[in-house]
């Protein structure tokens, strides 16, 4: 990051909890370490944690959101009328908003919230891999080329790399659809089938994926996206790493759902797959697509309706793609 064109304080918005008798915030402005959701990671001291919104974000230049998907309205609410001008962000939000048979992006919340231009960043970045540093690399989504550039320089280390691209929705919607694909690797991990039939239901979910961002982006898609760190990267490492694939995993095994499973395995980090997959069954029943996209769909049945887990194998055998060859 170059220092002299940008703050060296970074001003970090917490929702205040308890740890141990102690505010995280101060835990994170005393011991610079966020001990509850990255524990053993150092933050260097000029991340300051401030647990009141309006404060955090009055003097900002540039938002970058990284909440619960679920929290972004009520939060871009509480900071409407607070911003300076000219603000601008990008968002980190991996989901789809819930919008009964609509499809509505985070990035579309904040824009009408706020009034502010907003980019994405999305990528295959696990957060254990990024904070030990591990060499990866993101995608952003930017139809602003100063934008983009900026935020380019901003994020951009040695080891975080990143590509671009003016195609915005295609690659937030990436990052949303991912996690219902990797329910299915989770799925097909728990019931003991191995790296072919997981490299299968990649690459019909990639499929899906591309159909569904042709019908609802309401811009033109470039294919080109998909094969960006926030296309088929993303896709991959969150199929064999991330928490939706663990969850499913887990599902399989316990037989508990996945409510109880995100309490008890993702120290209260908000699980992704689920709810998405049942906004995009909706939205797909509202347009009367669902034969169209029928991963989407039988993953959706399995985490939301008690199908057998064990159809998914059903599912892939009698996909349409191989009727058409």
């Amino acid at each position: 990051m170059n220092s002299t064109k940008f703050d060296s304080e970074v001003t970090l918005w917490v929702f205040e909890e308890e740890l141990d008798g102690k505010k995280l915030s101060d835990i994170i402005n005393e011991e610079h370490e966020n001990k509850k959701y990255l524990p053993g990671i150092k933050l260097t001291s000029n991340v300051v944690a401030i647990p009141d919104l309006v404060t955090a974000v009055k003097n900002a230049d540039i938002l970058v959101f990284i909440i619960p998907l679920e929290f972004a309205s009520k939060i871009c609410c509480d900071m409407a009328g607070h911003l300076k001008p000219g603000v601008f962000g990008i968002s980190l939000i991996k989901g789809i908003q819930h919008n009964p048979g609509t499809l509505l992006l985070t990035s579309d919340v904040i824009r009408e919230k706020l009034g502010i231009k907003i980019s994405v960043l999305m990528g295959a970045n696990i957060a254990q891999e990024v904070a030990d540093e591990q060499f990866c690399e993101a995608t952003i989504g930017c139809e602003d080329e100063k934008q983009g550039k900026i935020f380019k320089e901003l994020f951009e280390t040695m080891n975080f790399k990143m590509s671009v691209v003016k195609d915005e929705e295609t690659v937030e919607l990436c990052g949303a659809l991912k996690n219902v694909v990797a329910l299915g690797a989770g799925f097909i991990d728990g019931l003991g089938h191995g790296g072919n039939t997981k490299a299968t239901v990649i690459r019909l979910g990639l499929m899906e994926m591309i159909s569904f961002a042709k019908i609802f982006c309401k811009k033109p898609v470039e294919l080109t996206t998909f094969l960006e760190s926030c296309g088929i990267a993303d896709l991959v490492t969150t199929c064999y790493g991330g928490r939706s694939r663990k969850a499913a995993e887990a599902f399989v095994h316990t037989g508990k759902t996945f409510e109880e499973l995100e309490i008890e395995i993702l120290n209260g980090q908000k699980l992704q797959g689920p709810p998405t997959a049942k906004e995009i069954y909706n939205i797909l029943k509202n347009k009367d697509l669902t034969d169209k996209f029928p991963l989407f769909v039988c993953i959706y049945e399995i985490c939301c309706e008690g199908k057998a887990v064990k159809e998914l194998i059903t599912c892939l055998q009698n996909h349409p793609i191989y009727k058409k060859q």
